[in-house]
């Protein structure tokens, strides 16, 4: 998973590095994660709050476990990013239950994790447990945003079946 982390990122990297977006590898992490992280905040703006319990089956979650489910998750490896003690992943899944709530606790996620996007490349290459193994801090902030792409595709879907066109699929302002 780590080899091919890092032919994303640098695959992705290539054009934002030529264009001088990013100058750093951790620069250039923060740079994919304000992309996804917008696009998350801005699906569960415009989701209605009648369909955040919308589920395709059963089995999965809804819109709103997976909105709890990207904070939790993004409060824990940004803890692990900045050597906080992370909190459960699962906390803001199992507290947040209204859109209000969980859109707040995307945002403070994301307030959270803008501190761990701002360490230098040398604080990122420190060492830290993850999951039982020791990794690089950049590491840490790699599989945060493969994680929050992850479920970005997930509410794709989700929003697709409710007639709504997805963020990252409308025109952009100036092309």
């Amino acid at each position: 998973m780590l080899k091919r982390a890092f032919a994303v990122l640098a695959f992705a990297a290539s054009p934002l590095a030529a264009q001088g977006t990013s100058a750093s590898a951790v620069g250039t992490a923060r740079v994919l994660w304000e992309n996804v992280t917008n696009y998350l905040v801005q699906s569960a703006q415009d989701m209605p709050a009648d369909k955040y319990d919308f589920k395709p089956t059963p089995t999965v979650r809804s819109f709103g476990e997976i909105i709890g489910h990207v904070a939790g998750s993004q409060d824990m490896f940004c803890a692990l990013a900045l050597g906080e003690k992370e909190p459960a992943e699962d906390a803001v899944e199992k507290a947040a239950k209204s859109k209000e709530a969980l859109i707040a606790a995307l945002k403070a996620s994301n307030d959270h994790c803008r501190k761990a996007y701002g360490m230098s490349d040398a604080s990122s290459a420190a060492m830290t447990d993850v999951f039982g193994s020791r990794q690089s801090k950049l590491y840490v902030l790699i599989v945060n945003t493969t994680h929050d792409n992850e479920h970005y595709g997930n509410l794709v879907t989700y929003l697709r079946m409710n007639g709504m066109v997805p963020p990252s699929s409308r025109p952009r302002s100036g092309s």
